[in-house]
């Protein structure tokens, strides 16, 4: 069964403001509740090619996983993706101006799972839809705050 989720928030923030928060792996701990770490594989900043090792606890589990950015456009989407476990897993940012200076962010994560992870799969969607609608809520929190 894959995986698809896709969940969207407004910021009260303008898109570049939200943009080079949320594009910048090395703020995932803050707003992301179940990322511990983050560790720049390659040099920062980020751009296509860069490679982010993250550490998060999920269901139970401590998950080790290292993602690549595929697509940057700044200001509009950022794609990246991992090939390693059992999950492999494509995140998807995408932002659009939403009037008064607002921003439209969506987060889209997608996989197809395999071995004990496809057992899980009709579980693992609502536990992905409620963390990022957790994470989105933190997000818009820390940068409306710092408005």
């Amino acid at each position: 069964m894959p995986v698809d989720v896709t969940t969207e928030t407004v910021i009260h923030r303008p898109v570049e403001v939200v943009t080079a928060y949320a594009m910048d792996p090395s703020n995932a701990p803050a707003w992301y509740r179940n990322i511990q770490s983050v560790t720049w594989v390659t040099e920062p900043p980020a751009r296509v090619g860069s490679r982010v090792r993250f550490v998060a606890r999920f269901l139970g589990r401590t998950l080790e996983y290292t993602y690549e950015l595929v697509e940057l456009e700044p200001g509009a989407r950022l794609v990246m993706r991992t090939q390693e476990g059992p999950f492999p897993m494509e995140t998807t940012y995408s932002w659009a101006p939403e009037g008064d200076g607002a921003t439209r962010m969506a987060m889209r994560n997608r996989g197809e799972p395999a071995g004990f992870s496809r057992v899980m799969a009709p579980f693992m969607v609502p536990a992905i839809r409620r963390a990022t609608r957790k994470d989105l809520a933190l997000l818009k929190e820390i940068l409306e705050r710092a408005s």
